[in-house]
């Protein structure tokens, strides 16, 4: 089942939006977006993969982004576009507009008097501590908790649930997740001979502009020095990203991975899910790691890293394991 558009539009207008080249009437009327399979003549939908032309070809679907290869497939409208899953997503945008921030702060918020919140829409039971910026056209949820002396940027989101530590500096344009926690301390402690001592943790979380954090994420503050998150870095739900790590700009962190204390991730870098990556070492530009992988040393050469060892019964995992360790003492 398709998604009604909250603004329908001509085809022609969706296709100068997304910069896609029309074939077909110009008037029709795009009504919603749906898949291959479930798509209506009203409605939208895209092939960008040659591997589901059977799928496009049997489709109802009135409007198609499609490349130009396959602009002579069946008969519906064609919005063609070099990519047309991220025309497809730009169109999504241009369908489904985001509702406006309406600037204000509820009255059952609880905002310092001593924060500025100029231009921001500040929801109920919302919290906004002492000395804190909130930017302009940004929207902060209910029960959204801002402590102290934090800074976030204009046109940011921050979802209901999200506790955002003192001292944190959020960029502009972020969207923060459900649930989502940034500036906890991180993982210090020494040993003694009665137990553990807390090591006090005083950095800071310095987020980019242009950032996105799924939900359940954990990004803890620096022990001395800042954790810092680059601009346009996109992390998954339930990320850990551990004290003093740094992220370089437009790298994506799947979900469920983990990264210890003081690890460097370069930029546009591509960070599988479940994958753990241990403390103090670095990871090139352009890396990519595979799901489930564990790296222990530093990545310097861009390209694919893998060290999954697929499942099997623990009797055959064990002669595996047993036979490649006696390959590698050869």
């Amino acid at each position: 089942m398709g998604r009604a558009a909250l603004r329908p539009l001509s085809a022609q207008a969706l296709a100068s939006a997304v910069g896609a080249r029309l074939i077909g009437d110009a008037n029709a009327v795009i009504h919603g977006v749906a898949s291959l399979e479930s798509a209506t003549p009203s409605e939208l939908s895209f092939l960008s993969d040659a591997r589901y032309r059977v799928r496009a070809e049997s489709s109802l679907a009135g409007f198609l982004l499609v490349r130009e290869e396959f602009v002579e497939m069946g008969g519906a409208i064609k919005l063609v576009h070099a990519s047309p899953h991220l025309a497809f997503a730009k169109a999504l945008d241009v369908l489904f507009p985001a509702a406006p921030t309406i600037p204000g702060v509820s009255p059952r918020a609880a905002v310092h008097e001593s924060a500025t919140v100029v231009g921001a829409e500040i929801r109920a039971h919302a919290s906004i501590g002492a000395n804190s910026v909130v930017g302009a056209g940004s929207l902060i949820h209910s029960n959204a908790v801002i402590g102290d002396n934090v800074r976030i940027g204009i046109d940011c989101v921050i979802h209901p649930g999200v506790s955002i530590y003192e001292g944190c500096i959020i960029g502009d344009r972020c969207i923060i997740h459900s649930g989502t926690v940034i500036g906890a301390d991180g993982f210090g402690f020494q040993p003694t001979a009665s137990g553990w001592a807390k090591v006090q943790q005083v950095g800071a979380v310095v987020i980019g502009n242009d950032v996105e954090i799924g939900s359940n994420t954990s990004i803890d503050r620096g022990a001395i020095e800042d954790t810092v998150i680059g601009n346009g870095v996109k992390i998954d739900n339930l990320v850990q990203i551990a004290h003093n790590c740094r992220i370089g700009d437009h790298t994506a962190i799947a979900g469920c991975a983990g990264m210890a204390g003081s690890t460097i991730v370069g930029a546009r870098c591509m960070i599988g899910g479940a994958s753990m990556l241990t403390g103090h070492i670095s990871i090139c530009d352009d890396a990519v790691i595979s799901g489930g992988t564990l790296v222990s040393q530093s990545v310097t050469d861009p390209g694919r890293i893998t060290g999954v060892f697929p499942s099997l019964p623990h009797r055959e995992w064990m002669k595996m394991a047993a036979t490649l360790r006696r390959s590698i003492k050869k």
